[in-house]
This record gives C-alpha cells, structure tokens and sequence, in this order.
C-alpha cells in the first residue's frame, strides 16, 4: 500500500523517482563507509548496530547504522527534511523549551542500557531490554510526514516496525482499551528542565486500535542511523497522523489499562490539546490556525503547505473515528 501525495505539493516540487533511487543509493553507500568506521567501537560492546557513540554536550551520536528493509507503508514523493534541521530543531522540554536546547543539552539522556517495562492489563508483566526490542522485527525506512501543534511540518525517515507487533509480545488482556506510554525520568541528570510545570514524567496514550494501526510505528533511528538523543533515543513513538507531541519520546514503560489514561499536554491545557489531537485544519488551536503549515528547512516561497486532514493518511485511519464529532472530541 502506497500513500498517495497531496493535492496541494505542486508536481515542481515533487522528488522524482530516480532522483530519490540515485539519493537512496548514495546514502547507502555512506552508510557502509560510516559502519565500517565504527564496527571496532561497536564489537568491544557486543552489537555491530547497537554501538552508541556520543558527542559531548551535543546529543548527536556518530552515525551508528541500523540495517533496515523497504517498507511498503512509506509515504513517497515528498522532500525530506535534512538531517541537520531534523536534529537541531525539536520539541524535547526534559532538556529545554527552545528548539535549540534539546541538541545543545540532550547529550546527557543516558540510553545504555535500557528497558522497557510491560504493565497493567496483560498477561504476565514483562521487561523487554533495547536490544531485545531491535531484534524483535526487521526494522523498515519509513518516510513519514510529521505535523507539529505549532503550525511547523518535517518529512522524516524514520526506522523501525510497526507498534502492533510490539504490542503482540506483551499479551494485552480482552479488558485493555488503551495504551499508555511514559517517558525516561530523572531530575538528577545534567541540563534536564528546571522551572516548568509540568508533571513529569512525560506522558501519552492512544486508544487500542490506533496503536494497532499499521502506520504507528515503534521507532529506533532515523535517516538510517539510531536515534539522536534530541529525538528520542533509544526508542520512541511516531504516530504520523497526530499531532507531533502524542508521538512520546525516551519510552520506558508501556501500559496497557481499561480507561483513558492521562496525558502531558491535556493534563497542562486540555482546552489547547485534546486525548485524541488528530491533525485537522477545521479545529484551530485556541492561539493560531491550523489550516495550514511551515515545512521547515524549504526555500520561503516553498514553506507555506496547506495541512491535510489526517495530516494526508485519512485512507488509513479515517475509518478509525467513524460516528466521531472530530470538533468535539480533538
């Protein structure tokens, strides 16, 4: 299944095929050249892929490559969003409010080792270890577009497998409606966010059949590589027809319960951000519009896209809030 491009991309700015096979191929070829670099770092820890070599004080690892097989899921004909914009312009408020921060400060997320606890309404309750999790599927490019609350838009490849297969291992029980999902926590560690209010730990939830979906995806790196710390290394969430923030970052535990569990951003303003925050341009934010968006990163006569409901995968996930006041319940 393709997902087919928007109406409003004029055919002028539309990637072609072979301009993409010809980048595809050339990333490839630096992605070997980069592995080959760092395959001694990775074998002193045991796991070729799963080296973790960090640059002080920025949050950007050396390039650790993930090996990954095409996904049929991805969204094709659309610029991607450069390496340098995707990891120096983030929303990551453990380490910062200002889109610079999360690169300038993230670089103290510790990501080894790392577990992922199972909880609540299922079977047995379980802990799955990070590489436990990357050997758990082949993990597929998956370019996606990405639509912030704030009117800014990204075209991101990420890696990783759908959540549903994740979900499969935990053995939800009949009685689990929901999935909550909380964020890495420690006020301890160096440059992490002093003066806010929010509660943390970080916070989200999808209801069960839209984190069985096939477009959510568990997520592990992007452009190839593992995940950046800004971008929620190790292993995040990407739900591409949300609003950026239900997409949460630097998971340590799953939940699996019977009732609409609380989120963040609800929590904070729940008049701003709804459970639900689907991408639709006919519910504005209480401040700004959301018909349209600013890709970053493109030319300024290029910025400007009209946003699409669902942000563009109604085909897929339309079906999901069929009977649903989309005004109401946002």
């Amino acid at each position: 299944m393709l997902i087919g491009k928007p109406s409003d991309i004029p055919s002028s700015e539309i990637t072609s095929q072979d301009q993409y096979d010809r980048y595809m191929n050339r990333r490839r070829f630096l992605r070997g050249a980069a592995s080959s670099v760092v395959t001694a770092a990775a074998a002193a820890v045991g796991a070729e892929r799963l080296a973790e070599i960090v640059s002080p004080g920025t949050g950007v690892r050396a390039a650790t490559s993930l090996q990954t097989v095409k996904s049929p899921l991805s969204t094709t004909g659309e610029q991607l969003t450069s390496l340098q914009d995707l990891t120096h312009y983030n929303n990551f408020y453990e380490f910062g409010v200002d889109k610079d921060q999360p690169a300038q400060n993230a670089g103290a997320l510790p990501t080894r080792p790392w577990t992922v606890r199972i909880e609540g309404k299922v079977k047995t309750p379980k802990t799955f270890d990070i590489d436990a999790l990357l050997k758990l599927r082949p993990l597929e490019d998956r370019v996606y577009r990405h639509r912030c609350v704030e009117a800014w838009g990204m075209v991101i490849p990420w890696v990783g497998y759908s959540l549903s297969e994740f979900i499969n291992q935990c053995d939800p029980l009949p009685s689990a409606k929901y999935v909550q999902f909380l964020s890495y926590y420690n006020s301890k560690i160096e440059k992490w966010a002093s003066g806010t209010t929010i509660n943390w730990p970080y916070s989200e939830g999808l209801r069960m059949d839209e984190a069985m979906n096939p477009l959510t995806l568990l997520t592990f790196g992007l452009y190839g590589q593992v995940l950046p710390n800004q971008n929620g290394a190790p292993v995040r969430l990407v739900v591409p027809w949300k609003y950026g923030f239900k997409s949460a970052k630097s998971i340590v535990a799953v939940r699996f319960v019977d009732k609409m569990p609380p989120t963040t951003w609800n929590e904070q303003n729940s008049q701003e951000y709804g459970f639900y925050s689907n991408v639709n341009p006919n519910v504005d934010h209480p401040r700004w519009s959301q018909k349209s968006e600013r890709r970053i990163g493109q030319p300024f006569y290029a910025q400007r896209h009209t946003t699409l409901m669902f942000n563009g995968y109604g085909n897929q996930v339309a079906s999901l809030y069929n009977g649903m006041d989309l005004r109401k319940y946002y």
